[in-house]
């Protein structure tokens, strides 16, 4: 078998005066990676312009996103990563705002907070919106408020919870920005709790998935909430705007949306045979074409792929260059076994690589955080994994730390020539 060659114009992350020891750590991650896959991996070209491919399935959705909950690989997407209006499927990051609150112990289920003017107006009856018909000036438990917000994607649930939590929702949009850029939504931007249309509200699809595989990993205890077919509060009984619940495919939630600015959407997820799907697509151009492009999609991915261990737990991934240490490098690992959902038929090119700022300064401690490693199929990227130092490594002699300094300098030296050329 041969080994694939480094991509020349690899960098580490953050700063390309030290590429050389990502370049190596790369070319040995992908070595490791042709052995657990059993296939060999063309790595030439520049890593932000891989070569096209064709496959996956076709579908009407302008974005679309195919995830394995599990491991967080991408199994299919279009369009992926551009801004987009999510419409109510924005409800996902009020609805984790909550449950973060709950679960360090700022909220209670039991808590009521009450309906003021201005969620009644925006979000309740005279709104002509979605809605859970609280009345004005009454109070509702924080669990109701919930239901209300998932289940029937009530606006005024969504606007009492953030006056209730933050006094008011321009102070509760903030603490949503926050708490998205914490989850590593770096693209999205949230302008208002309830998905209503507002032109600064933007979030990709692939971030959507991510938000709905951290919801369904942190908070098991209201997932199931997602998965409720009805929801009857002040003798108003309304269903579940899930269309997939009732399909039988093994769906449980998430969150349906829909504007005239970005279409039918909806973020779901279903199981079958102890394989979580998530789907996220947008811009469609009806309820029912919705459904079924969602449909489309989970039954591709549950037909179409099969997992794949790439590293054993503990195995070690490749190598970070040390600056100043007793050794030159230190070997990396992952969190545990990394697994990965790959096309039955695969004929798509694999590419791993390993990206950290490197060289890395000495001490190190073992366990410590170090880069991650991105899996690519073909032209998308398929799996991100944080990476860890695999032991640790000291301080290293007056002669060792000389050396480094040393070779630096003429690193450092000789990029500054090549960037006069």
């Amino acid at each position: 078998m041969i080994a694939p060659k480094p991509p020349s114009s690899l960098r580490s992350s953050g700063d390309t005066r030290h590429g050389f020891g990502l370049v190596r750590a790369a070319a040995r991650a992908c070595a490791f990676f042709v052995v657990a896959l059993g296939l060999v991996a063309a790595a030439s070209g520049a890593p932000n312009a891989p070569e096209k491919k064709e496959g996956g399935i076709p579908t009407a959705a302008p974005y679309v996103v195919l995830m394995d909950a599990e491991s967080g690989s991408v199994l299919f997407e279009k369009s992926s990563e551009q801004l987009m209006a999510p419409s109510s499927m924005a409800k996902l990051m009020t609805a984790e705002v909550v449950f973060n609150e709950i679960q360090n112990g700022r909220l209670k289920l039991d808590d009521e907070f009450p309906i003021s003017e201005d969620a009644w107006r925006r979000g309740g009856a005279p709104s002509h919106t979605s809605s859970m018909f609280a009345e004005l000036h009454s109070r509702v438990k924080v669990e109701d408020l919930i239901r209300g917000m998932i289940i029937q994607s009530a606006n005024d649930a969504c606007l009492a919870l953030a006056e209730g939590i933050s006094g008011n929702e321009a102070t509760f949009v903030q603490k949503m920005n926050k708490r998205a850029q914490e989850l590593g939504l770096d693209k999205a931007h949230f302008a208002n709790a309830t998905g209503l249309p507002d032109p600064k509200l933007r979030v990709t699809a692939y971030e959507l998935a991510k938000l709905a595989r951290h919801i369904i990993h942190t908070y098991p205890e209201f997932y199931p909430i997602f998965g409720e077919k009805e929801f009857t509060w002040n003798k108003i009984r309304q269903q579940n705007r899930d269309p997939l619940l009732n399909m039988g495919i093994g769906a449980d939630g998430l969150k349906t949306g829909f504007t005239n600015e970005g279409g039918y959407g909806m973020v779901g997820s279903a199981v079958q045979n102890g394989l979580r799907l998530i789907v996220v697509v947008n811009g469609l151009r009806s309820d029912k074409e919705r459904a079924e492009e969602a449909r489309k999609l989970l039954e591709f991915g549950f037909h179409g792929f099969e997992s794949r261990i790439l590293f054993a737990e503990g195995q070690t991934i490749g190598e970070a260059r040390l600056f100043g240490g007793s050794s030159r490098n230190v070997p990396l690992v992952g969190p545990g076994t990394i697994s990965m959902l790959v096309p039955r038929n695969m004929t798509e090119r694999i590419l791993a690589r390993i990206v950290y700022t490197g060289p890395v300064p000495a001490p190190i401690a073992e366990g410590q955080p170090i880069g991650m490693l991105r899996v690519f199929r073909g032209e998308n990227l398929s799996l991100e994994v944080p990476l860890k130092a695999a032991r640790s490594v000291g301080t290293g002699n007056l002669s060792q730390r000389a050396f480094d300094a040393a070779s630096e300098l003429v690193i450092g030296l000789f990029r500054s020539g090549v960037s006069r050329l």
